[in-house]
């Protein structure tokens, strides 16, 4: 067979995305429409990988060939299964599995950085779960799927009000209609992160370009280290992200730290029994400086956040207390 050019190849993926029939659950469907839908969701939703009969959903299953839930729900419930967090979330760079959402669930790449950004706070701060629900229940995915629409590949079409951007990125994303999200090949690394952070198609920027900087830091220094650099320039990227996301969560805990040491005149007053200080509640989160992983000490650091701001709230209310208790206690010195 001839070898074809990555041009080639786009094109050959674009004509075969567009002559993609959409599948869709209407009502009084026969046992076999279902069971086309039911195939349809777990090729979507899984990136194309095989699915044992032993790993198929049956409960959710029954569900919707009785009529009992949506397509949507059955996506959801697919998208929270153990089959699907083994497969592209447990075992992969957060923001691979960000990637994967975006195609899985909304059927497009990311558009910039910063819904990367978006759905890794979610991550930290909500979970898992709560993030698959901000995919499957919001706007976008309601106007272009509704209920009873299986999700579909559309990122490779020029959209009104999307960027041109997202049809590259696609592309990066779906090498070929008989490839699978399961495949390890790239040691389930991002594939989108430079592209994203530059704003440019591959990550390739122009030597004018402001960001050339970053450029640089990528670039081969020789030939036969390129295919190393351009295999880890992705994670590379990824934790330029992670520190910065850690500098951010230092300074706000700092803030927080600072409104709480405010706070404690007037809570002690408030009540006799607050004695415990910021730093003694929060002995039990490990130091960041024992972290090898970037990623774990962003983690401990929301957590950190997270406690400091509980003890903020408790703080402010023991404050008004004290405040009302002082103020009654001049009341009675000055006109008594």
């Amino acid at each position: 067979m001839p070898i074809l050019s990555d041009d080639e190849i786009r094109q050959r993926q674009y004509q075969a995305f567009s002559e993609t029939q959409i599948i869709e659950l209407w009502p009084g469907s026969s046992v076999d429409d279902i069971e086309i839908v039911i195939r349809a969701v777990y090729r979507q939703v899984l990136g194309n990988a095989y699915v044992m009969e032993s790993e198929r959903l049956i409960a959710p299953e029954s569900q919707l060939k009785q009529g009992i839930i949506s397509v949507r729900e059955f996506v959801r419930q697919i998208a929270k299964s153990d089959l699907y967090r083994s497969r592209f979330f447990d075992n992969v760079y957060r923001y691979r599995a960000i990637e994967l959402n975006f195609k899985h669930l909304l059927g497009r790449a990311p558009d910039d950085y910063s819904e990367m950004i978006y759905h890794s706070n979610i991550l930290d701060e909500q979970g898992f779960e709560s993030d698959i629900d901000s995919y499957l229940d919001s706007d976008e995915y309601l106007n272009a799927f509704g209920d009873n629409i299986v999700p579909y590949y559309r990122g490779y079409k020029t959209q009104t009000g999307k960027k041109i951007l997202e049809f590259t990125n696609m592309l990066q994303l779906v090498r070929s209609n008989s490839s699978s999200d399961k495949n390890l090949a790239a040691n389930n690394k991002p594939q989108l992160v430079r592209s994203l952070i530059t704003n440019t198609p591959y990550g390739k920027l122009k030597p004018t370009d402001v960001g050339a900087l970053l450029a640089e830091l990528f670039k081969p220094k020789s030939e036969s280290v390129a295919e190393v650099n351009t295999f880890f320039a992705p994670n590379n990227a990824a934790e330029q992200s992670l520190r910065q996301k850690i500098q951010e969560q230092e300074n706000q805990i700092k803030t927080l730290q600072q409104q709480l040491a405010e706070l404690r005149p007037f809570a002690s007053i408030g009540t006799t029994q607050y004695t415990t200080s910021s730093s003694s509640q929060l002995s039990g989160f490990p130091s960041t400086d024992k972290y090898t992983s970037l990623q774990q000490q962003a983690d401990a650091q929301a957590k950190q956040i997270t406690a400091l701001q509980e003890e903020i709230a408790d703080a402010r209310r023991l404050a008004a207390v004290g405040e009302a208790r002082l103020n009654k206690w001049r009341s009675r010195v000055f006109n008594g």
